[in-house]
């Protein structure tokens, strides 16, 4: 009896192990169907919110070797007691390791972060680098365990994303399919980061997808749900600040105020986001002058913030000690200015470093530190109709942080979940609403597409304008055999005369061509060198290109309101 039922178990598992194998090639063949697709996005909730909660445990590792320190939420209150050389060396070191890990692994020296992450969403269906990727994440977990003035977000964010890259590579996902697999990785990374559900989901939507589509919406939410659970498995039902009172909005009469908040938490904005850029194009300039090694310009960074750390060590890492103490109104009007000035300063030397990390974490604690002086000031001013100075410094706090990421709605959330102050939406929503307003027409849109457009990714502006960088020529044109194809004779007049694309261009190159000169079609040729004559591929119509625009803003529209 023995053996019948043995050999029917190991052909059960033969079976089974078969299935299993056809399952897996369909899928790599043809995508996912629909209840492998809640599977799929499900194992990325899970290993994304394992890779935050790891992500943020290194830091800690890393942070509490580097400076010797049992608690690194108080970690500027503890480096204050360390030596001066030991201040000054750590960040210098951890700067060197930055550079020769980006020199090494990068071809560019540049950390990815949440920007690159939006620009895979639009542009290369839900992928990111993956080699890269890893490589940034290693970069900025020893940045911020080492001194630098981030946030983890980014980095967290960034690594997410990698990892729904290779199960997307792996499945063979399309575009749709990709980029909602990217949503559930970024919204179940965030939400373990920060222990914020609601905001992660919002965030992925918001941020990265850039549309609140329906069939993305409940898979993004249970993977935001997944990685909060993991956050709280780890580290407990707790919010990230604690506040000793619940704050109560004094009268409608306040309001007022909170609008001039939102007004001044926009200026603070971008003069942050514009001190990074300037500190991005000045380190550029000064290493290609100096003849700097890339692999120094973090060490040089981390030497600049050393430095400022041995008198205010309050810069050092994320900074939620000093952010903290805003909120419970524990520093004086000069403490909440003079640490504005120096976080933008510190912020500003290890993005334009290179040094990695993110901009939402020392976005709140600029924020915090603005609304708390405006808060002091305001209150001094008008004490009988005046709430609490700390209200202050929690609207500031999300509308600093809604400016940068351009994302009003999820920074909202989040600063709710952070703190656990759910009383004073309306202080909070106004000054986030002005805030955002205004930061929006000084910059494009927010930090992220910003620093998209500087590398001449234009996304700001929608669909409609970047969606021209996807297509390549060589994929539209008529070849010259094909069948209603250019003449031969005219597209080599038409080059004489200087009119012609690349054949390795974008639609992004050819359409201003068609709009300047009113041809029906343009010569898609490969210039060679002085002994290699050109090459003719082909011709580009105008109304092959048209439609090929047309059918992807279709598509598009179609996958936003799905």
């Amino acid at each position: 009896m023995g053996m019948p039922v043995k050999a029917l178990l190991k052909q059960g598992i033969a079976d089974a192990t078969l299935a299993f194998r056809d399952a897996a090639r369909v899928m790599k063949t043809h995508g996912p169907n629909q209840i492998q697709f809640w599977f799929i996005a499900l194992a990325i909730g899970i290993a994304a919110g394992l890779a935050a909660v790891l992500f943020r445990l290194g830091i800690y590792a890393i942070q509490t070797t580097a400076y010797g320190t049992d608690d690194v939420l108080t970690l500027h209150s503890f480096a204050a007691g360390l030596a001066w050389y030991q201040i000054l060396l750590i960040p210098i070191c951890g700067g060197l390791i930055v550079g020769l890990i980006l020199d090494r692994f990068t071809d560019d020296g540049r950390v990815r972060s949440v920007a690159d992450v939006i620009e895979g969403a639009a542009l290369a269906e839900g992928r990111v680098e993956v080699r890269r990727g890893l490589a940034s994440a290693a970069a900025s977990m020893i940045t911020l365990s080492t001194g630098g003035s981030s946030g983890r977000e980014g980095p967290v964010v960034h690594l997410a994303a990698v990892i729904s890259t290779g199960i997307c590579r792996w499945i063979n996902a399309n575009g749709i399919t990709g980029r909602d697999l990217l949503g559930c990785a970024v919204a179940a990374a965030v939400s373990a980061s920060f222990n914020a559900p609601i905001a992660g989901a919002l965030f992925a939507l918001e941020v990265v997808l850039r549309h609140f589509a329906v069939h993305a919406f409940a898979p993004i939410v249970i993977a935001s749900a997944v990685g909060t659970v993991i956050n709280r498995l780890v580290f407990g039902d707790v919010t990230e600040f604690v506040l000793p009172v619940q704050n109560a909005l004094g009268f409608y009469v306040e309001l007022p105020a909170f609008l001039i908040l939102g007004l001044v938490c926009g200026l603070v904005a971008v003069v942050l986001m514009k001190a990074i850029f300037w500190a991005e194009d000045f380190g550029n300039y000064v290493q290609r002058e100096a003849g700097i090694p890339r692999y120094l310009r973090p060490a040089i960074a981390g030497a600049l913030l050393g430095g400022l750390a041995i008198w205010w060590p309050h810069i050092i890492g994320v900074g939620y000690e000093t952010t903290s103490a805003a909120l419970t109104g524990e520093l004086l009007l000069h403490e909440a200015i003079v640490f504005v000035i120096l976080k933008v300063v510190a912020v500003a030397i290890t993005m334009g470093g290179r040094m990695g990390g993110g901009v939402f974490s020392p976005s709140l604690m600029v924020g915090a530190l603005t609304g708390l002086a405006f808060g002091i000031i305001s209150t001094a001013v008008f004490p009988t109709v005046s709430g609490s100075g700390t209200l202050y410094a929690l609207a500031g706090m999300g509308a600093v942080a809604a400016a940068v990421l351009g994302a009003p709605i999820s920074t909202t959330l989040i600063v709710f979940e952070l703190t656990g102050d759910w009383q004073t939406g309306l202080a909070v929503m106004v000054a986030v609403s002005l805030s955002t307003a205004l930061s929006s027409r000084l910059v494009d849109r927010s930090f992220f597409l910003t620093q998209l457009e500087r590398r001449n990714v234009h996304l700001a502006a929608g669909p409609q304008a970047y969606l021209l960088a996807t297509f390549k020529v060589s994929t539209i044109m008529r070849k010259m055999d094909a069948e209603n194809a250019a003449s031969e004779e005219d597209c080599w007049d038409l080059v004489r005369d200087g009119i012609y694309v690349d054949g390795n261009a974008t639609l992004e190159q050819a359409m201003p061509m068609f709009e300047r000169g009113g041809h029906r079609f343009i010569p898609v040729v490969t210039l060679g060198g002085e002994d290699t004559p050109p090459e003719l591929w082909g011709a580009l119509f105008q109304v092959d290109a048209l439609l090929a625009m047309n059918r992807a803003l279709s598509e598009t529209a179609a996958e936003e309101h799905s």
